[in-house]
């Protein structure tokens, strides 16, 4: 498809320049379907822009695309049909039962038509709307359906309040108040082929590039913004940028330390975040507000397209200035999973005379207020906890400033990491398959961990295999069982378990796996991961390790004094950022 032409066909156009067209409906749609609550709901929406006050007034409404292909003297409607039909329903009921006299008349134009392929009556009986219960066709019926809809919402209304939706509705005037639709001409790209077609399908499943990403594309390469000796060049240069820019935002390191995963919204075209940015577009705003925004940049003339687009290269050169360095890749990762605005980060890194050691003391600030806590006060369940654990995995990076390696964000929030016991709770006892998971856990860990101290294991891996064997698991064998092996592994309950000196940070899959099992088992199997380049958090392979106890003499077991010193290592870690910690009582 060739861009250009393609850009230089899609406009936005009032509904009064769709008066007098004819609008033909294929056969490969469906006819139209638009329920009661769906008509009601558009009347709701223009009547409420209707009412705008003089403060708050929009220049226009617009409706999703119209997308069509030029046949002749009629345009094929390739999508847009149930919002058009709905429009002309609108229309011909004001036409009949509030003006009573033919837009023609009233306007200079006659309504606009719209003909099915498959429903040769339909022209006519658009014309002249039937009750539902008088026809037996289907899409006559649906059709009526919404006329009846129409009527109802009306009835409620004035002469003067239905005059004022009618001005709206078909406003001529540049600067009034109107309805528009995003007009995509796709004439040129289906001269003797299929295109038409095609497109239709992709729309159908989603796949049709009519994002606010790509509209505000065709904004910006349309021959018009630039001298007509330098356009061609100009659109070449801009487009290149574009993809220059949207490849390093598909990169996942780079998208997931600026762009937070349970925001909720969804970018195919990565660039269009920035475009939101920019335009402060909120949770719950209508889908082409960012479009909106840039059109309206240009229709009002208060900047050109190179102020635009110098505007976009500079928000996304500041993003890349802060991957690029190490430090504050990992300060700004974190406050953005933390929910921090990217844009007052930004706005902040902007301010005049600032340097880069003043943004980074900044980002600290943020952080400090982020995890101000007491640690010995954090237990399983604290949304606290992960955070400050995120951290300490951070902070354990900076502090190899010889390594040039950097906290995976992408996997953090793909992978959906998530809080794990290192010493289970023995009070929780698998149930149901989980039971036969467990045992098949510690049979793997008895027969191959190679354990110098562990010598009365045989015992224990006869009854497993005894219970492995059973046509139906015996629920007190298997409990019996389970409190001899937690009291071989001195794994009974205390009261320091959901402390945090008794976390650590794991992926969710990791983390359901491991849930049950006992902590050499844990141990053992986050080493082979390791040991295989699964990726295991620094800190999460430390405590395994029991890199952080001062005494480890014995590794198959996780005692109140190795959660003191892992607690004491994440306190001397974050000190920078913490108030003053107390201890985990001994």
């Amino acid at each position: 498809m060739n861009d250009v032409l393609v850009q230089e066909k899609l406009c936005l156009k009032n509904i009064y320049e769709l008066l007098g067209e004819h609008f033909y409906i294929p056969a490969y749609q469906r006819g139209y379907r638009w329920s009661e609550i769906q008509v009601k709901e558009l009347l709701d929406d223009i009547w409420e822009f209707s009412q705008q006050t003089s403060s708050e007034k929009s220049a226009f409404y617009c409706l999703q695309p119209i997308v069509v292909v030029k046949r002749d003297h009629h345009w094929e409607l390739v999508d847009g049909q149930q919002r058009l039909t709905t429009l002309y329903i609108i229309l011909h009921y004001l036409e009949k039962e509030h003006l009573r006299r033919e837009l023609q008349e009233a306007y200079k134009k006659p309504l606009y038509t719209l003909e099915y392929e498959t429903r040769l009556e339909s022209a006519s009986f658009l014309k002249s709307i039937r009750p539902a219960e008088e026809t037996n066709n289907i899409d006559f019926f649906h059709i009526a359906r919404a006329y009846e809809a129409v009527s109802e919402w009306f009835d409620g209304r004035d002469f003067n309040e239905n005059n004022a939706l009618l001005s709206v509705l078909l406003a001529k005037l540049e600067k009034a108040q109107s309805v528009k639709v995003i007009w995509y001409d796709l004439t040129d790209e289906c001269v003797g082929n299929d295109y038409a077609v095609d497109v239709f399908s992709r729309i159908n499943i989603g796949k049709i590039p009519l994002t606010n990403a790509e509209l505000v594309k065709a904004l910006f390469l349309q021959r018009h913004h630039f001298d007509a000796d330098q356009a061609q060049l100009k659109q070449i240069q801009i487009a290149s940028e574009w993809d220059s820019i949207e490849k390093q935002l598909q990169a996942p390191d780079f998208w997931y330390f600026i762009h937070r995963s349970d925001s909720g919204e969804r970018y195919e075209t990565r660039i269009e975040f920035i475009f939101d940015l920019m335009k402060g577009k909120k949770v719950g705003a209508e889908n082409y507000f960012t479009f909106h925004k840039f059109n309206a940049d240009f229709k009002e003339g208060s900047a050109d397209i190179g102020t635009l687009w110098k505007g976009i290269k500079d928000y996304f050169l500041t993003f890349d200035e802060w991957y690029r360095d190490r430090e504050l890749y990992h300060l700004i990762g974190f406050l953005v999973d933390c929910g921090e605005d990217v844009v007052t980060l930004k706005k902040a890194s902007d301010q005049p005379d600032t340097s880069k050691t003043a943004f980074k003391n900044y980002l600290k600030d943020r952080i400090r207020e982020r995890v101000r806590c007491e640690l010995t006060e954090l237990n399983y369940g604290d949304p606290l906890i992960k955070r400050v654990l995120l951290l300490f995995n951070i902070q354990t990076l900076l502090a190899t400033k010889e390594a040039d390696i950097r906290f995976p964000f992408d996997r953090y929030k793909r992978e959906n990491w998530d809080i794990e016991h290192i010493r289970s709770q023995t009070d929780t006892v698998p149930t149901g398959s989980s039971r036969i998971a467990w045992l098949e856990d510690m049979m793997g860990y008895f027969q191959h961990a190679k354990l110098t101290t562990d010598t009365d294991r045989q015992p224990f891996v006869e009854d497993i295999e005894r219970l492995l064997k059973q046509p139906k698991l015996d629920e007190d064998d298997f409990e019996g069982l389970y409190g001899e092996i937690c009291n071989h592994f001195g794994h009974d309950d205390v009261g320091w378990a959901d402390s945090l000196g008794n976390l650590a940070l794991l992926d969710a899959n990791t983390n359901r796996s491991y849930k049950n099992a006992l902590y050499p088992v844990k141990r053992t199997r986050i080493i082979e991961n390791d040991m295989r380049g699964i990726f295991v958090p620094i800190c999460t392979k430390n405590v395994f390790l029991k890199f952080y106890s001062r005494s480890s003499s014995d590794l198959l077991y996780w005692q109140e004094s190795d959660a003191n010193d892992y607690l004491a290592a994440i306190e001397e870690s974050l000190s920078e950022y913490l108030p003053k910690q107390g201890g985990l009582d001994a």
